[in-house]
């Protein structure tokens, strides 16, 4: 193993030999020395902006990814889709499959009990939010 830092990321480079062959993999995690880009610490709001949406009409995950960076998330699709996996498989978000001509679109849905979930987040978001910029 190799560790390498490069723009404020931790590089890990693992070889992995799978049936005789060997790949190398880099597993990139972000340097905890810059908290404005911590993605462990930011998932959850990431979550909820995304059920938030989908509540409000069908989503998709390019969309998402241009709809998150307009707040500052800089994330890749390597980042969005397993969010959007999880959210599907606790059954918050519901996928179709749309077809434009020759390509095909996954596109997601709040369901019923997403939202109920984001109705039950919110309440718990407003109550943290006062008590970290009011004091209460």
């Amino acid at each position: 193993m190799e560790f390498t830092e490069q723009m404020g990321r931790l590089t890990k480079a693992v070889t992995i030999i799978d049936n005789g062959t060997h790949c190398r993999m880099a597993k990139t995690k972000l340097n905890s020395q810059d908290p404005a880009v911590d993605r462990d610490l930011y998932s959850g709001l990431m979550r909820l902006h995304i059920l938030h949406h989908a509540t409000e009409e069908p989503i998709f995950g390019l969309g998402m990814l241009e709809e998150l960076g307009r707040h500052g998330y800089r994330i890749s699709p390597g980042t969005l889709y397993p969010l959007l996996h999880g959210l599907e498989k606790k059954g918050y978000i519901k996928a179709t499959e749309l077809r434009n001509g020759k390509s095909l679109r996954k596109v997601y849905r709040a369901t019923p009990l997403g939202r109920k979930a984001l109705a039950a987040a919110k309440l718990k978001v407003r109550e943290f939010i006062g008590e970290l910029f009011e004091g209460k």
